[in-house]
């Protein structure tokens, strides 16, 4: 009876543990199952990737008449990503023949609309853009190619990728994964048995490993939700989460994020994922316009994108890419000829991959300022926005060809040891207050300390045509004739210090025309001429040009000791250029959705800052600069009509700012440690700005002077008008009220 008791109690208690164990098992198992169906759905709905915003520089615009050689051209397309081709059957391609060219346009959703794909006919002569016409013979009056991909704003996690959807991909690439990773894919349901076990049968049976067993489900799932961890619980977790996956989504849905989620690459510490982004790194090219040779490639590397990566293995890709095109071959989806044409042609990947996330770090610095009043920098990173930027490739590359050819050549001179000297470099247009190139440093791809939009140093007599500007204001008192004294001067400070001021080469120059002690730099007429005008007349019309910085009004910034960064020195000398109106040097054009819909345009909103009379003399005693001032040495290396003016400034840098009738250009050489470099700003700056002035395209283009002006023959020794036949007779101009009395010749 006890025993049987006993027995009854023993069978109670595992009947009882059984229950709450298969209680606890069904809780555990719902709560599992919970959580990865909401992880799933959390992931996998809405906006699966942070695309990251792509930067595209200014589009070629082209119309017949276009001032623009066909070597020119020719760099232009290749900026582009147009690939060199002797038949031409897909966008991007072009074909030279002399001075003629053929090119098919790709499709490109503008700021301002689509543009089709369309072939044009290009004729060039000489120096010149002939004539366009259209695959017809019709002549065309305007065609732009799109602009050239200059860089991206990556999210924090360092993934690259160009979404695509199912319906932009070429079928050929859909047949050769389907065929290649799972030929069950539509059929299946998250997993395949069948499909492992013909894995294990086919790479045996060839000796390589020709199939995986995973499906693209399952391969979606270790990337996208699981990690690439290898143990018996993430393999479990795989599964489970492929049947969800597949319960919940259409298989169309789930091979879009495969196309966009695998991992093709690495590019330095960014990941390359999806095959929109592949084709770019790979070929240059979008994935669209992709042959089947090159497709089969981009199959081959999911299997592992680094031992096969064919910059590096070309080898290995080769014989992979083979292996695809040859089950595609067995699997009917291609023809026997069109496999031996595909095997038979070059890898034809790009030379060198993309620079990281620009080539052009500086100047995508200052597009995000500019645009940072705009748009969050999350939305930068994820929103796939298009960046149109007022970047001119080509003036760039040959601004930072400058570079590298001359800073060499100024250590030697100066003694400085080799690439210790650093450089900024700012060049604009004129008219439309575009940044066409902005280069921080001697290596200009590197990322780090921009030079351009944050070295502030004093600037020395960069800022004397302020105080000019200030005086010829006041037109009934100063002229470019009036007298000044360059004669020593001491002020007393506050604190009972005196500072006595010197001109650069310490000579005393006495009684001189205002034009002169411009175009010579004179300091001690500045001097003179600053404190008669006074500090705070001064510091208003910096202000004026465009300097925000505050600036404090001591004697010592009439001579430059105010610090400023070139930037900033470009916003200054950019309103001097336009005439006297003024406007932020903007590096951005529009912004647009992924569509193509437009988001903001940004349009150049001059401000009337000055008269145009004033700012025109100014200019005119800047011009004198570089005909008989410290810029006459560059000056005479080129073609006169350019009307070239500019200044030069010295301190511990060396700095220069000039300008013609289109282009403005900023220079600045010195050590990062602002210890002094040794070398005038017309012994360094000068001499790179010329350098880069040669190599960029200039026009000559006569602007009429303003209404107010009155041109006189003037003796600049007396100050006074004279006659043509004089000796020292030169013709000035003077606004309308403010010709000096007559006086005969001596």
């Amino acid at each position: 009876m006890v025993r049987e008791s006993t027995q009854n109690r023993r069978t109670r208690f595992l009947g009882a543990l059984g229950w709450r164990f298969a209680v606890f098992v069904v809780v555990f198992l719902a709560g599992y199952l919970t959580w990865v169906d909401l992880t799933v759905r959390a992931k996998f709905d809405g906006n699966r990737w942070a695309a990251p915003a792509r930067l595209y520089a200014r589009p070629l615009e082209l119309h017949p008449g276009k001032l623009l050689k066909a070597d020119e051209f020719d760099q232009e397309l290749t900026l582009a990503g147009y690939h060199k081709e002797t038949r031409l059957n897909r966008p991007g391609s072009y074909h030279r023949n002399g001075e003629h060219f053929s090119v098919i346009k790709r499709s490109f959703a503008f700021w301002d609309g689509q543009d089709p794909i369309s072939r044009i006919e290009f004729r060039f002569r000489g120096e010149y853009l002939e004539s366009l016409q259209d695959a017809k013979g019709n002549k065309l009056a305007f065609a732009r190619i799109e602009p050239a991909l200059i860089g991206h704003i990556y999210p924090t996690h360092q993934e690259d990728r160009i979404p695509v959807t199912t319906s932009e991909v070429p079928p050929r690439l859909v047949e050769a994964l389907i065929a290649v990773e799972d030929r069950s894919f539509y059929r299946h349901f998250g997993i395949s048995f069948r499909a492992i076990a013909r894995a294990i049968y086919e790479n045996i049976r060839s000796g390589a490993t020709m199939q995986g067993g995973s499906t693209l489900t399952q391969q979606l799932v270790k990337n996208y939700f699981l990690g690439p961890e290898r143990s018996f619980s993430r393999k479990f977790h795989e599964m489970v989460f492929a049947l969800f996956l597949e319960a919940r989504y259409e298989k169309d849905e789930i091979l879009s994020a495969y196309l966009n989620e695998v991992y093709l690459g690495q590019q330095g510490r960014y990941a390359i994922h999806g095959f929109g982004s592949a084709a770019h790194f790979y070929f240059n090219r979008p994935l669209s316009e992709l042959r089947l040779s090159e497709i089969a490639l981009l199959v081959a590397l999911v299997r592992g994108a680094s031992y096969y990566n064919p910059r590096r293995h070309p080898k290995r890709a080769v014989e992979r890419r083979n292996l695809v095109i040859d089950v595609m071959l067995e699997w009917g989806y291609i023809s026997s000829r069109e496999a031996d044409i595909a095997r038979s042609q070059p890898l034809a990947v790009t030379e060198n991959p993309p620079v990281g996330p620009t080539p052009f770090p500086a100047f995508v610095e200052l597009v995000r300022k500019q645009i940072a009043r705009d748009y969050h920098p999350k939305d930068l990173q994820s929103e796939g926005l298009k960046i149109f930027t007022t970047l001119d490739p080509r003036i760039q590359r040959k601004v930072e060809h400058s570079i590298a050819e001359r800073l060499p050549w100024l250590e030697r001179k100066a003694g400085i040891s080799t690439k210790k000297l650093q450089v900024a470099t700012i060049v604009s247009e004129i008219e439309n207050n575009t940044v066409l190139a902005l280069v921080g440093g001697r290596d200009p791809s590197v990322l780090g300390f921009n030079r351009a939009l944050d070295a502030i140093r004093p600037i020395g007599s960069l800022i004397k045509p302020a105080v000019y500007l200030t005086a010829l204001e006041q037109h009934h008192k100063y002229t470019l004739a009036s007298i000044l004294r360059d004669e020593p001067i001491q002020i007393r400070g506050p604190k009972g210090d005196v500072w006595e001021p010197k001109n650069y080469d310490g000579k005393i120059n006495g009684r001189v025309p205002l034009i002169t002690a411009l175009a010579n730099s004179y300091n001690l007429a500045t001097i003179q001429l600053g404190m008669a005008i006074g500090l705070p007349e001064v510091l208003k019309t910096l202000k004026r040009l465009g300097i925000k910085r505050r600036i404090l009004p001591y004697p010592s910034m009439l001579l430059g000791a105010t610090a400023l960064s070139p930037f900033e020195v470009t916003q200054m000398y950019q309103t001097i250029a336009n005439g006297g109106s003024r406007a932020l040097p903007r590096a951005v054009f529009a912004i647009t959705d992924t569509q193509g819909v437009s988001l903001n345009h940004y349009k150049s909103s001059a401000t009337p800052a000055f008269d145009s009379g004033p700012v025109f003399l100014l200019t005119h005693a800047l011009q004198a600069v570089m005909h008989s001032g410290t810029g006459k040495a560059i000056y005479e290396k080129f073609d006169r009509s350019l009307e070239f003016a500019g200044k030069t400034g010295t301190t511990h840098d060396s700095w220069f700012a000039g300008f013609g009738q289109d282009r403005l250009a900023v220079v600045w050489l010195g050590f990062d440690d602002n210890k002094p470099i040794g070398i005038s700003g017309a012994g360094g700056a000068l001499v790179l700005w010329g350098d880069l002035m040669k190599s960029v395209a200039l026009q000559a283009r006569r602007k009429s002077d303003p209404s107010t002006i009155a041109w006189r023959w003037t003796d600049l020794q007396q100050g006074l008008r004279t006659d043509l036949g004089c000796p020292q007779a030169k013709r000035i101009p003077y606004l309308a009220g403010s010709v000096p009395t007559y006086s005969p010749c001596k």
